[in-house]
């Protein structure tokens, strides 16, 4: 049976490549293409998980392929399914299934109904491979394309201001979560000296070996899993970017943030659940997230003035109470738990439009005063202040600005001075100093060759800081993002045991895509007089194939899975010492940093209200 579980990868995928190829005129075929895929897949599904179940219901693993190995390393992909998959493959299967019907009919003759759907398919892959994932590496890649998904969806409706601005918010949220999934990736190969799978990861001896020795490694991993759960299920303080994400179709809201994309988190936590188990001050930690969410959540769920917000924060306070499960080690009372939020979340957000006018209706002619609740006993003072507070969020968003946005823009607009001249005057004698350094590396003080590798990784995180708060030239934010992978292949090649094959493999996908962006931009600035990164300049009107083409050289100089540096980003990793966790971190939040500032420098120059208003423009509050 381990055979069949490719099957589940390679449907979703082929349903993809046939909708991509589909002309736009002909919705009919490009929903029931969608349609069929989804419905193919839930069949077989059933089928396959029946006669699982009659054979014993044992965990399957399946090794599909080895992408890259070198005398230290091995970068494979690997499947695994056991009953989480099974809930999360079927929840995902046969919702996903309801909402492209729904989908068919709710999106009829709009401009983007081929876009939807091929968004759609392309978020069905991702989930997929999460779901079946048996390692981190593949776990990672449907992590990726789960989060590009959500941002192309949130900005359907590209012509509008705040769609556009949402997506890019939650977009860099998603990505802060990744820094937690490309810790623990670094320090679990540190933990078992291999790329663990998670089939081996449910063997207690051995896991328990390994962490008697290393208590302060496995403490660093649970943080760092449960940062990423956090980010993804929207938990604190992370709770602020689901209701933003409503502005995308209700369909895309129903399925992504009311069912299976906001339910991920949970699932990392269950996967990884026999890693932790033991960690006892992790558990009451991630019990105390789930329950402070779910308290929050729950009041900021009351004063909402919006139905989909609303939703969306009660949502957030169910996932709180799932955490408090997993932790609790409830696994099966977790699964029925999130299969109930599911179903309701997608049902109340697929109905909200039309409950919005039977409730007006309801309150025109039934109205009656509502009995006292618990909250009428408290006294008034805190009363009012937990309404306040509710009103303000807790102010969570501004916590975020506080502690993240406002630092990172601070710090890339005291590096102004980085104009394109500048940057290659600065750059070119930095680096080859650094070669030479390298070059000589036998004659430098020990102390002094230690600092080296953090040195030249902070230098590179500086370059990005720079690119994220670029507000004026496009080239030169892509530059910095181009030449920060640079200082980063230059930190890694002090450490010992580097070959230079690995550097290649890790930089030829950043040439690649940054020789292809680079043209483009050009390109984009013979076609358009203005490409300032100051606003929305919204050109995917006129060029929406060289957007798209744009959109590929963005991802592929961020790390997404489509050339060889998503490999090479692991590999690079590998190569970081247990001891270096200074450099670890700049490492991981220049990847983090860097993928934020290349699909900014796409929002800005092809989304939005369009910069020439002969074009049909929304209001900026729409």
């Amino acid at each position: 049976m381990n055979e069949l579980l490719q099957f589940f990868i390679a449907l979703p995928l082929l349903g993809f490549i046939i909708s991509l190829l589909l002309p736009e005129r002909k919705e009919s075929l490009i929903s029931w293409v969608a349609f069929g895929t989804v419905f193919i897949q839930l069949i077989a599904l059933i089928i396959f998980i029946v006669f699982w179940i009659y054979d014993g219901a044992n965990h399957l693993n399946l090794n599909e392929a080895t992408l890259l190995k070198t005398d230290h390393y091995e970068f494979f992909i690997d499947f695994y399914f056991d009953k989480i998959s099974a809930v999360y493959l079927f929840i995902g299967a046969l919702l996903t299934s309801m909402i492209t019907t729904y989908s068919r009919y709710y999106l009829h003759r709009e401009k983007g109904y081929k876009r939807f759907f091929n968004t759609v398919l392309f978020f069905f892959f991702g989930y997929n491979l999460a779901i079946l994932s048996g390692n981190f590496e593949t776990l990672f890649i449907g992590w990726e394309i789960i989060g590009i998904s959500s941002f192309l969806l949130i900005a359907f409706y590209r012509e509008r201001y705040l769609p556009v601005k949402n997506a890019f918010k939650v977009f860099s949220i998603y990505r802060i979560g990744d820094i937690g999934m490309i810790l623990a990736m670094w320090a679990s190969h540190h933990l078992f000296h291999e790329n663990i799978t998670f089939m081996k990861m449910n063997n207690f001896e051995l896991v328990n070996e390994h962490l008697q020795n290393h208590t302060l490694i496995g403490t660093f991993i649970a943080l760092s899993l449960a940062l990423a759960a956090a980010a993804k299920s929207a938990q604190i303080p992370f709770s602020s970017w689901l209701p933003r994400a409503m502005e995308g179709p209700t369909p895309s809201s129903a399925i992504f943030y009311g069912s299976l994309s906001v339910h991920l988190g949970v699932f990392l936590m269950l996967r990884t659940f026999p890693f932790w188990e033991h960690q006892t001050s992790m558990r009451i930690a991630i019990g105390l997230m789930g329950l402070t969410t779910s308290i929050m959540a729950a009041y900021m769920a009351k004063v909402q003035s919006s139905v989909k917000s609303q939703v969306a924060y009660s949502s957030i306070s169910q996932i709180g109470l799932i955490f408090i499960e997993v932790a609790l080690g409830l696994e099966t009372l977790a699964l029925f738990h999130f299969a109930g939020n599911a179903f309701l979340r997608t049902y109340q957000l697929l109905v909200s439009p039309s409950v919005v006018s039977y409730m007006i209706r309801e309150q025109f002619y039934n109205f009656q005063p509502k009995a006292k609740g618990i909250k009428n006993t408290f006294p008034k003072r805190i009363e009012y202040a937990l309404y306040i507070w509710s009103l303000k969020e807790f102010k969570l968003e501004q916590f975020m600005n506080f502690v993240l946005w406002r630092p990172l823009k601070t710090l890339g607009k005291s590096l102004d001075f980085l104009n394109l001249k500048r940057l290659i005057l600065v750059f070119i004698p930095t680096f080859l100093l650094g070669v030479l350094l390298f070059e000589f590396k036998a004659s430098i003080p020990l102390r002094l060759l230690n600092i080296l590798p953090e040195l030249f990784a902070f230098i590179g995180l500086l370059f990005v800081f720079k690119a994220f708060s670029e507000r004026k030239s496009p080239f030169v934010a892509w530059i910095l993002i181009v030449l920060n992978h640079f200082w980063i292949a230059l930190a890694i090649v002090f450490n010992e045991k580097v070959d230079f094959t690995e550097l290649l493999v890790y930089l030829s996908g950043i040439i690649l895509a940054g020789i292809v962006g680079y043209l483009a931009l050009l390109k984009l600035k013979k076609m358009e007089f203005n490409v300032n990164l100051n606003q929305y300049l919204g050109h995917v009107y006129e060029h929406p194939k060289f957007a798209f083409f744009f959109l590929l050289a963005a991802l592929g100089v961020t790390g997404f899975p489509i050339t060889t540096t998503f490999i090479g980003e692991d590999l690079i990793f590998s190569h970081i010492e247990s001891n270096q966790v200074m450099l670890a971190f700049f490492i991981a939040s220049s990847f983090i940093v860097s993928g934020i500032a290349g699909i900014r420098i796409y929002t800005r120059l092809f989304l939005g209200p369009h910069i020439k208003t002969y074009h049909e423009l929304p209001y900026r509050s729409s």
